[in-house]
Order: structure tokens, then C-alpha cells, then sequence
């Protein structure tokens, strides 16, 4: 509950700085309009940027290996024993 409450505070203050540059007119009118499409797009860049570093840093995991390992040929014997074809070792 406490993330939902951080990021419903932040669009708050976002839309609160965001209309605020709409009536002080700091911001040209047609530049300020945009701001909420440019930040769209940079969450996007941003989203896109943490999934590579995460791929980049992505842990490799002998021990689990193993289990998946041990986890296949278990489901190939009980298919075997259930009449499946599953392919040849």
C-alpha cells in the first residue's frame, strides 16, 4: 500500500508542476502541452534501459540448472510411462 501511496503522490506533484507551467507561462504554451507525451516517452526509454542492464547483469545459476535438469527427465519418465512419445535423448 505504501508504493501505491508514493507513486499517487508523485502524479500529484507532476500534475501539479505540470499545470503550474501552464498558467505561469514560464514555458512557451505549445512546448508545455507536450511535457506529458515527452515524459511518457522518457519513462519508456527509461523502462526499455533497466530491462537491457537487467539482461546485461542477468545471474547465472548452475545449482538451478541442475534442477531443471533433474525436473525434465523426471516429466519425460512420467510421460514415457503414460504412453507419450516424447523424442529421443
Amino acid at each position: 500500500m505504501k508504493h501505491v501511496l508514493k507513486l499517487i503522490s508523485l502524479l500529484v506533484v507532476i500534475s501539479a508542476l505540470w499545470i503550474g507551467l501552464l498558467q505561469a507561462s514560464v514555458i512557451p504554451q505549445s512546448h508545455t502541452w507536450l511535457l506529458p507525451i515527452y515524459f511518457i516517452v522518457s519513462l519508456g526509454c527509461y523502462g526499455l534501459l533497466m530491462v537491457g542492464v537487467g539482461l546485461m547483469r542477468f545471474p547465472t545459476c548452475p545449482q538451478e540448472a541442475l534442477l531443471l535438469q533433474k525436473d525434465i527427465a523426471e516429466a519425460k519418465d512420467f510421460l514415457k510411462q503414460k504412453g507419450v512419445d516424447v523424442g529421443s535423448d
